[in-house]
């Protein structure tokens, strides 16, 4: 059970980097507004966009509109998601590792926090659909890593035990969580480390 970005991707934090090397707006500026719009309407808005709640129009309107307030200057973000794609590359060596697993026989899913509109952008980052048989995107089934639900829904689609699993993932609250749900768990940092953690834990 495999995350995406960060994983089967180069790191995202590359992505938030050209982003921000391209508008001029400071990396601290989109977090402090992330926080201001969570202590002003009580959710976060990265979560709510994750779980599909909210369009990926209306997040970044509020979020350019808060990071203007914060600058101090109109601030446009309709074109964030071009810089952060542009910033992405296939990690080869962990999608070459995903089929030949596939290949040897085990079952394989890929469960994700993303966003409903980038679907065909970040599918078309790697041949998911030959990697994976299960996707479970957050964006369309309203929950997101590390809710433990989201981790039963896809065990239960699967139709695995999760003391079955091995999950991957970048972001060591997710992997946490799954092994709070009785799952193993690799925290993906870099290729070399997490082929050879991924081998010895599957043997």
């Amino acid at each position: 059970m495999c995350d995406f970005g960060g994983v089967l991707t180069s790191p995202l934090a590359g992505s938030f980097r050209a982003f921000s090397d391209s508008s001029g707006i400071p990396l601290d500026a989109l977090g402090g507004a992330l926080v201001a719009i969570e202590q002003r309407d009580g959710v976060h808005p990265l979560h709510e966009l994750e779980c599909g709640r909210v369009s990926a129009a209306e997040f970044f309107a509020g979020l350019g509109d808060e990071i203007g307030a914060q600058l101090g200057r109109k601030v446009a973000l309709h074109d964030f998601t071009d810089h952060y794609f542009a910033g992405l590359t296939p990690n080869e060596p962990m999608i070459a590792l995903i089929a030949q697993l596939r290949r040897e026989g085990y079952r394989t899913a890929c469960l994700t926090n993303n966003v409903r509109e980038w679907q065909p952008l970040w599918r078309a980052l790697a041949p998911i659909d030959e990697l994976f048989e299960l996707v479970v995107d957050s964006a369309f089934v309203g929950m997101r890593k590390p809710d433990p639900a989201i981790y039963e829904l896809t065990v239960r689609q699967l139709g695995v035990p999760a003391a079955k699993c091995l999950f991957i993932d970048d972001i060591e609250d997710n992997c946490a969580a799954a092994v709070a749900a009785g799952m193993r768990a690799v925290v993906y940092r870099d290729p070399e480390q997490a082929l050879a953690e991924i081998r010895d834990a599957l043997t």
